[in-house]
């Protein structure tokens, strides 16, 4: 305890609300008014451990020796060394040697900073603001048996003087993290209204397209057998040989519902992604040839297809969707292989084949190719075709740049 006038011990305290003011964070204030506490109380540590989440968790900040103490940005109070303390089922902790006293050693402390710094003389004492601790003041010496009852009564001055500025820093940092809650849940809010909306609208126009297919086309398509039929029955000319021709109206009528009903679902590409609609078509393709076909798919975007604008990843999938149309309808193919690659600046696809190549088979695919260009075009991306490996087979590869437009490469 040091032997202070109290003139001089009341200049102190003045100190310490005045260097209070303008402090804007609870570190920069404890570290503010450290010296000043110590000519009132020695210490080589000193710290302010503040509750969080209703007095289940608390952090400290503290000046002095840095310990472990002040990394924990949550600790559970239960761990705390002083707990009793925080808990206010004492007004006070004293302690001579705090490297043995049973009231910091018990099961699951955080005890190590008392340890490693040789923390031996410890005195605590309550914040509270209208009864309730909101946090505590803690004084560490390294020597023994610093402490008396004047000091413990002095640092009741000290935290009565800090409370208050803690206790607005606290509300201030509250209010500040609900503000931010309350602005991240509104954009949320306002981010799946314009969603929903979009996707009302969309659901319109597309309920729209269905009901004028089905109108334009289905249903005139029925009308006419229906007409038909009744128009057979009544001239009893209901025959094999004349309904021929109305089944095969409704194989036509069925063949173009099937269609409008694909059309309406959600597409592979929709529902999982590039690399996944390609594998399905390739997949498919082959397996349609009736031919044994064998086919892969390597893919080494690490995620960047993720992040590409939906039309741009319509625009490739069609490109790769018509080279594995060509490659098995027309080259007779052992083996078809995709790979999708990317890397910081651009994004390709490549589409292999073994087959007959592109020469013997320009004139049946001479259309297709025309096709993918002006895809590959509308969205700035590269597109080549060429023979394959050793001239054999046929290679078609697309290569799109990486740019703001298409931002595939940022950050998640």
């Amino acid at each position: 305890m040091l032997h202070l006038t109290p003139a001089a011990m009341f200049d102190h305290y003045l100190g310490i609300s005045r260097l209070l003011a303008g402090q804007l964070d609870f570190r920069s204030a404890i570290r503010s008014v450290a010296a000043e506490v110590a000519h009132i109380i020695p210490h080589d540590h000193l710290d302010v451990c503040v509750l969080l989440e209703g007095g289940n968790y608390h952090t400290a900040y503290e000046t002095g020796i840095e310990t472990a103490w002040g990394d924990l940005a949550g600790a559970p109070v239960v761990n705390s060394p002083i707990r009793s303390l925080l808990w206010g089922e004492v007004d006070f902790l004293l302690a001579e040697d705090a490297m043995t006293d049973p009231r910091f050693h018990f099961e699951g402390a955080f005890k190590r900073p008392i340890v490693e710094e040789s923390l031996r003389s410890r005195l605590h004492v309550p914040m509270k603001v209208q009864g309730t601790i909101i946090a505590a003041l803690s004084c560490s010496s390294r020597t023994a048996g610093v402490y008396t009852m004047e000091d413990i009564e002095r640092a009741r001055i000290i935290a009565d003087l800090l409370t208050p500025y803690f206790f607005a820093l606290q509300a201030a940092e509250q209010a500040q993290r609900s503000a931010i809650v309350e602005a991240e849940a509104r954009a949320r809010e306002e981010g799946l209204r314009q969603g929903a909306l979009k996707l009302t609208e969309a659901l319109e126009q597309e309920r729209q397209r269905i009901g004028m297919d089905l109108h334009d086309q289905t249903l005139a398509d029925l009308t006419r057998l229906a007409r038909r039929i009744d128009r057979l029955s009544r001239n009893g000319e209901v025959t094999p040989e004349a309904l021929e021709p109305v089944s095969r109206s409704l194989q036509h009528c069925m063949q173009d519902l099937r269609q409008i009903i694909e059309q309406a679902k959600p597409s592979v590409l929709q529902l999982f992604g590039l690399a996944q609609a390609i594998e399905h078509h390739l997949d498919r393709s082959t397996r349609d040839t009736g031919s044994a076909i064998e086919w892969g798919l390597v893919d080494e975007t690490h995620g960047a297809l993720e992040r590409l604008e939906p039309t741009v990843s319509v625009a490739l999938f069609r490109i790769a969707q018509e080279a594995i149309n060509n490659a098995v309808r027309h080259a007779a193919p052992l083996a078809v292989t995709v790979r999708l690659e990317a890397d910081e600046e651009r994004l390709s696809i490549e589409i292999f084949d073994d087959g007959t190549g592109l020469a013997k088979a320009r004139g049946r695919i001479g259309g297709g190719i025309d096709n993918m260009k002006t895809r590959a075009r509308l969205i700035s991306a590269r597109f080549t075709t060429g023979p394959g490996h050793n001239n054999r087979g046929t290679v078609v590869r697309v290569v799109l740049p990486l740019t703001p437009h298409n931002p595939a490469s940022g950050p998640d």
